[in-house]
């Protein structure tokens, strides 16, 4: 079981696609994940302990970091809270 995200959610007081022009890096990264089928997933699927995220987002988030030159995990929690980018 992973916990749900949404990458399109409209619950922040800008729609976040607005904010971020067409040809950005971190929509082509998304692009690019968002064609593998989550099905290439399933193998790290568990039913034990807490939910985790999806692999596929935290993918995103570490193939993200890396094209801005962070491969720091506090550096990545760093933009995490504070880059429109990452959310």
């Amino acid at each position: 079981m992973y916990k749900n995200y949404n990458m399109t959610q409209l619950t922040l007081p800008i729609e976040t696609s607005v904010r971020i022009p067409q040809n950005d890096i971190s929509r082509y990264v998304n692009e690019i994940f968002e064609t593998i089928p989550d099905s290439e997933f399933d193998e790290f699927r568990h039913h034990r302990g807490a939910t985790s995220y999806h692999p596929k987002m935290i993918l995103k988030i570490i193939l993200y970091a890396y094209t801005q030159s962070v491969f720091s995990g506090r550096r990545i929690e760093k933009l995490l809270h504070d880059s429109i980018r990452m959310m």
